[in-house]
């Protein structure tokens, strides 16, 4: 899931230098979007494995 938003954070970058505001805007808030569930997931993950006493990593 974080790949996909450093992709899009990546296309939103790259249309706004080119001039296509459009396009970067639905990319950037892709990304955020994106970025925000994978933290969230990620959170999640770490405060269970807490909460169980295993190291998850």
């Amino acid at each position: 899931m974080l790949k996909w938003a450093l992709i899009a954070l990546v296309i939103s970058l790259i249309a706004g230098a080119l001039g296509f505001t459009g396009i970067s805007e639905v990319a950037g808030r892709v990304a955020k979007v994106l970025f925000a569930v994978f933290l969230i997931i990620a959170i999640v993950v770490v405060l269970i494995a807490f909460a169980i006493g295993d190291a998850v990593f």
